[in-house]
């Protein structure tokens, strides 16, 4: 069963999950988790962890996803939190950064990317590069 814990997309990788027929049979639950106390609320993740590093962040995905499994009691889970724009982005961490968490069995890996294009686009590659590092996982786990 999966589980996501989704930021940045706001519920989009939940959504593709549940467009498919039959979704139900490994499909458990998504937690949207826009705001930090969202992620703290529901997924457990550390408030001072979120101060230190941001909300957008290896440490803040990597609690995220561990949240998800947990909360969820699934196999595999999906974390992901980003600056979708069209602001919010700083020298640091601009428009486009998205950090990726996955856990599947006794895996569990982070990964940062940065996607180009408008809101829409970045919230697209992000869900379509979540859901493509799952299944990648998967065959690992």
């Amino acid at each position: 069963m999966l589980a996501t814990a989704e930021s940045c997309t706001g519920g989009l990788i939940a959504a593709a999950c549940t467009d498919l027929a039959g979704s139900s049979a490994w499909f458990e639950r998504g937690f949207v988790t826009y705001s930090n106390a969202a992620k703290t609320e529901l997924l457990g993740v550390p408030a001072a962890l979120i101060a230190a590093h941001g909300a957008v962040s290896e440490p803040v995905a990597r609690a995220m996803a561990i949240g998800a499994l947990a909360r969820a009691n699934v196999q595999a889970g999906i974390a992901i939190t980003g600056i979708a724009g069209p602001g919010g982005g700083s020298a640091d961490k601009p428009v486009g950064t998205v950090w990726f968490g996955w856990g599947a069995g006794a895996l569990l890996e982070t990964e940062c990317r940065r996607f180009e294009g408008d809101r829409a686009a970045v919230r697209a590659q992000a869900t379509a590069h979540a859901l493509a590092g799952l299944l990648a996982r998967m065959d690992r786990a």
